[in-house]
């Protein structure tokens, strides 16, 4: 169980800070705060009282406070960030020293365990501006969403974003194939098959392959073609919290794990040839994607059928419109050194990718 007694937000910490303060004198207390502050990555600092050396009471990101403790800080130094930790869930005395000592919540163990290692990690890890999240469908088969989500995130990356890419889509071969990194070291999907609750946004990030300045998670050659919804969830919501930038790269059907994906979605594209055979079948991928994601936009792919331009396919779909995204010669084939998606800076999809990131970080209010 958790409540919260005041309604001040926590301290923005906008990067990794120190772990918290742990005041107690309760053996067991201390060992159940310890092997949370484990399981959310964080080095705790421990005390019985108010710290005697100067600064540590209010240079603290949190401070957890044994129920037993709360007599010997009514003294203290108000401050935010105080969470009162308790074990008698029919203890009613609770509340009121948490008021004494100026709590902003009250928790009782173990109920409120998944809640205090959210905490703990969002103070060690630091808090900011989530990643802005762009998921990228094709309207049909061999659309070029997968180029195109290659080409965003390598745009990004270029223009100093932080950026990971999302492989969301096991049958299509893998993203990092398509930018020439299947040798790459670092960690696939099918290593996160497992994850619940909490990933850490950093221990993510550092185990994914580094490709063209973006980190990549994708497939890999084996056998596992799909990963449990929690996971696809914790994964996502890591790598959100690391701010900067998501492309993720979705299959055309919507299954459980994909739901999860396009929760945490910004902004989706749907790429659409300009023929009407695509146009038919984007309007029944754009009906399934609509019922989770509640901006989804169009983007037209040439060269176009009679009687279509950009703003006709669009109106068809009934969705905004992007623009036309450009055919670039030259790209990567798989085994080719040629240059990736969007890694020509001054080639036509990269300037498409540009005014895109340039648009969309204003409407996030990100630049």
């Amino acid at each position: 169980m958790a409540g919260t007694v005041t309604h001040d937000p926590p301290p923005d910490t906008g990067g990794r800070q120190g772990g918290p303060l742990i005041v107690t004198e309760d053996a067991e207390l201390l060992d159940d705060l310890l092997r949370l502050c484990a399981a959310a990555g964080a080095t705790p600092e421990v005390h019985h009282g108010v710290p005697e050396r100067r600064g540590s009471w209010e240079a603290a990101p949190l401070v957890l406070v044994g129920d037993d403790a709360a007599r010997r800080l009514r003294g203290a130094a108000r401050r935010r960030g105080v969470v009162l930790v308790g074990r008698d869930q029919d203890d009613s005395g609770v509340w009121r020293r948490a008021v004494e000592i100026g709590a902003d919540h009250v928790l009782v163990l173990p109920d409120g365990e998944q809640w205090l290692v959210d905490r703990i990690a969002d103070v060690a890890e630091g808090v900011g501006r989530p990643a802005l999240t762009v998921g990228v469908i094709g309207g049909r088969g061999g659309a070029g969403a997968s180029t195109l989500a290659c080409a965003l995130a390598v745009t990004s990356a270029r223009e100093g974003l932080r950026t990971l890419l999302v492989d969301a889509d096991p049958l299509g071969g893998g993203l990092d194939v398509l930018l020439g990194g299947e040798a790459a070291e670092g960690l696939r999907w099918p290593a996160f098959a497992a994850s619940r609750g909490r990933v850490g946004g950093g221990a993510l990030e550092e185990s994914l392959p580094e490709l063209h300045s973006l980190r990549v998670l994708s497939w890999d050659r084996g056998d596992c073609v799909a990963i449990p919804a929690q996971a696809v969830r914790a994964v996502l919501a890591a790598a959100r919290r690391r701010g900067g930038a998501v492309v993720v790269d979705l299959p055309r059907r919507v299954d459980e794990g994909v739901a999860e994906a396009l929760a945490q979605i910004d902004v989706g594209l749907l790429v659409v040839p300009a023929e009407l055979r695509a146009v038919a079948a984007a309007a029944r991928v754009a009906s399934a994607v609509g019922m989770v994601l509640r901006d989804l936009r169009v983007v037209v792919r040439g060269p176009y059928a009679p009687g279509l331009d950009d703003r006709e396919l669009a109106r068809l779909l009934g969705l905004p419109l992007v623009g036309e995204v450009p055919v670039e010669s030259g790209l990567r084939r798989p085994g080719e050194g040629r240059t990736p998606p969007g890694g020509n800076a001054r080639g036509p999809l990269a300037r498409f990718c540009t005014a895109f990131w340039e648009r969309a970080l204003v409407e996030a209010g990100a630049a």
